[in-house]
């Protein structure tokens, strides 16, 4: 079993065929245990992707036993490293798919699943055309390095409702695979919002994004007081850096705001 504790991000582009998608994924895998991580978060899309969704999107969907989901449990227990990465689920809708992450475990057992709750409906684009909102269930979080993770997507962290219902589920660190696409201001609004989502939640937040010029880079992990641990730029490599469960506790103990808000969160 690994010990290691450290956490990576790895910025790369995925495209539409799916060995070479894996054959990318396990390089960069292995860079990142090289460098100690024990957890590599790798974007949205991970398995497929084109720029423009189409029929590609749907033809492409895998149920989450099948070939690339059972590709990365493989990778995950080679490299004794938990991977979370994207894929298009197959949806009971013929016409449409599932944006969904999972995380595999060191020994290549499913650790959890996190539905997009909230398309890309938004600067010109239309996910939900090919693409299924996922359900509103409980999250699903795993254990790491002594702390409870969580899951959310993309688009999701414009809505600080998703990343606060994993706090209060227990969230010490929250994962954000995404495909956050460049454009005027998106960087900035990317780096800003995961900043403020783990501030006002008092987490670690870790977001892996496609490199440009489709996605927005700027890869990171960042601290409860969104202090940045960890940045790529414009480059396709892997970021690490270790949370601390004595700076979370501290943080927690001097700002206890999640004690002390006066509102919660429910589903519309």
């Amino acid at each position: 079993m690994s010990t290691r504790t450290a956490v990576a991000v790895a910025q790369w582009g995925p495209g539409a065929d799916r060995d070479v998608n894996l054959a990318e994924l396990r390089e960069l895998a292995q860079k990142a245990v090289d460098l100690g991580a024990g957890l590599v978060v790798f974007p949205e899309y991970s398995a497929y992707f084109t720029s423009r969704p189409d029929e590609g999107w749907v033809a492409n969907a895998e149920p989450l036993d099948g070939p690339f989901v059972s590709a990365l449990s493989a990778i995950a227990a080679e490299l004794e490293v938990i991977i979370v990465a994207g894929l298009l689920e197959q949806s009971s809708q013929p016409e449409k798919c599932r944006n969904t992450i999972v995380a595999v475990g060191t020994d290549g057992a499913l650790l959890a699943t996190s539905p997009k709750l909230h398309l890309y409906d938004a600067f010109g684009a239309q996910e939900s055309r090919w693409v299924e909102p996922g359900e509103i269930g409980e999250p699903q979080l795993f254990e790491f390095a002594g702390l409870r993770v969580g899951i959310q997507t993309c688009y999701d962290l414009r809505f600080p409702e998703v990343t606060r219902r994993l706090a209060d589920a227990g969230a010490d660190l929250v994962l954000v695979p995404a495909e956050w696409v460049a454009g005027p201001g998106k960087r900035h609004a990317w780096v800003t919002l995961a900043a403020a989502r783990a501030i006002e939640n008092t987490v670690y937040l870790a977001g892996a994004d496609h490199p440009p010029p489709i996605g927005a880079g700027a890869s990171l992990i960042v601290d409860p007081l969104g202090a940045q641990l960890a940045y790529l730029d414009d480059e396709v490599d892997v970021a690490v850096a270790t949370p601390d469960r004595a700076h979370l506790d501290e943080v927690r103990r001097i700002n206890p705001a999640l004690q002390l808000r006066r509102f919660g969160v429910a589903p519309l």
